[in-house]
């Protein structure tokens, strides 16, 4: 079992909502896989995860007005 890194809280299987700015827009990407400390709520993403979501965000950039939200279980596939 992992700890969290902050608060040494149980990590465990979870989603969540991540959020970034690229140039002036926003992406929001929905149910992103993550580890979530049962303690403090602090998120941590494997490497696997962050591959894909920059990908994601890479290839949202050229399709995006101001705010673009996104489906990462959609996207991923």
């Amino acid at each position: 079992m992992m700890t969290c890194f902050l608060c040494k809280g149980k990590l465990l299987p979870d989603t969540t909502i991540h959020s970034e700015q690229a140039g002036d827009a926003v992406v929001l990407v929905k149910n992103v896989p993550c580890l979530k400390c049962t303690q403090c709520g602090e998120t941590v993403y494997t490497g696997d995860t962050v591959q894909r979501l920059e990908q994601i965000l890479s290839t949202a950039q050229n399709d995006m007005a101001e705010i673009a939200v996104l489906s990462y279980r959609e996207k991923a596939a």
